[in-house]
């Protein structure tokens, strides 16, 4: 069996979220404590989470700015991918690593929120959360896609 996982950096959580075995759906599984906008140092807590969940590929999200741009929040989400890349590596992990473009993740975040009936200020525990769901849904659909074209194009 195979998942995926999914990360949001935020400010101060990573929210994670995790896809079924099939790759078709994902869903939160929790935040890690980010402390003082560095979240290198979660990077442990999120080794565990892939030994511990059997995960076979990451979703990043990576913050470009509305222009398609790199600016600082995406350079760090780059860094901290690499970082990550690199440990997997070391400790003899096999899963791979993705960026994806997040942009308009926690805007659609906040919206699923309002729409399952949480108010706006009770969105922030599990903003980052919802926001890694959002980031990996969208990489399991592509996934998904690319599969049926991939079989459509053999057929």
């Amino acid at each position: 069996m195979s998942y995926w996982l999914g990360v949001d950096l935020g400010n101060a959580r990573v929210g994670l979220a995790k896809s079924d075995p099939e790759l078709t759906f994902a869903h939160p599984i929790g935040n890690v404590q980010v402390w003082g906008d560095d979240y290198f140092h979660v990077l442990d807590d999120v080794l565990d989470v892939i030994e511990d969940e059997r995960i076979t590929h990451v979703v990043v999200g990576h913050p470009l700015q509305l222009d398609g741009t790199e600016g600082k929040s995406a350079k760090k989400a780059r860094r901290w991918a690499r970082a990550l890349e690199r440990r997997l590596d070391e400790d003899g992990i096999a899963a791979t690593v993705e960026l994806l473009d997040e942009r308009l993740t926690t805007v659609d975040a906040h919206r699923q929120l309002r729409e399952a009936g949480l108010k706006t200020r009770d969105h922030r525990p599990s903003i980052d959360q919802q926001s890694a769901v959002v980031l990996l849904q969208e990489a399991l659909d592509r996934n998904a896609r690319e599969r049926t074209d991939t079989a459509v194009m053999e057929v």
